[in-house]
């Protein structure tokens, strides 16, 4: 897990290394590139506004506490327990939605890789089961928080939830696993379009999961 955890840092967190601290990185499509099912002024706020704000307190509270050269989440992660609430839902809050942005694509045609298909065939019975499972798990997610799959410490894949910015790679965390997507279920990442309709946000974003990304993960965290 270790060593997944590394992989998925260097993956996900852009570092100004001038500095040592945690920067955004570009989103990687327009912001209305994923409508119809988010629309840009979604994702514009989600990204310039939520997101950032993240990584601006995250920077500023680990300055606050003498970590400003700490630019490793494993780090953060792997100690969570040692660190205030400010650096526990800034650092997960980054992190999450690094990983969020690269798991939605505009490509609408993109398929699992044959091995990540047949992993959640045998641990989910079908796509259909699993995607069934992923929404529900969300779906009853209380308040705001995300929804996972992931890659557990015995190479299976399960599906879990987390409140607030927390996610299964912290050291706390009641479920350990690599998460290798993730829907968030802030009312921010949808209220705009669907209201107070989170199913209806949870049956959409289907239509735009990147596939291609999400099997590299997979991959990766497969990896020991």
């Amino acid at each position: 897990m270790k060593t997944a955890l590394l992989t998925f840092t260097v993956l996900l967190i852009s570092i100004n290394f001038s500095t040592a601290q945690f920067s955004q990185e570009p989103l990687p499509y327009a912001f209305n590139a994923l409508e119809p099912f988010i629309d840009a002024q979604t994702m514009e706020i989600h990204y310039t506004k939520h997101h950032a704000g993240y990584v601006a307190k995250l920077n500023e509270a680990l300055k606050e506490t003498g970590m400003e050269n700490c630019g490793d989440m494993s780090v953060i992660f792997s100690n969570m327990s040692k660190y205030s609430s400010v650096i526990r839902n800034n650092a997960g809050g980054h992190f999450n939605h690094t990983l969020y942005w690269k798991i939605l694509t505009p490509d609408t045609s993109v398929k699992p890789s044959a091995k990540l298909l047949k992993a959640i065939e045998v641990d989910f019975k079908s796509m259909d089961e699993f995607k069934n499972k992923l929404n529900k798990e969300a779906a009853g997610r209380f308040g705001s928080g995300w929804a996972w799959l992931i890659v557990t410490p015995e190479n299976k894949l399960a599906v879990v939830s987390t409140p607030n910015q927390d996610n299964p790679l912290m050291s706390d965390s009641p479920v350990k696993g690599t998460p290798i997507l993730g829907i968030d279920v802030w009312e921010h990442a949808y209220y705009l379009k669907y209201k107070n309709k989170r199913a209806d946000y949870l049956q959409a974003i289907w239509n735009i999961i990147n596939w291609e990304t999400v099997s590299k993960l997979y991959d990766e965290a497969m990896l020991k």
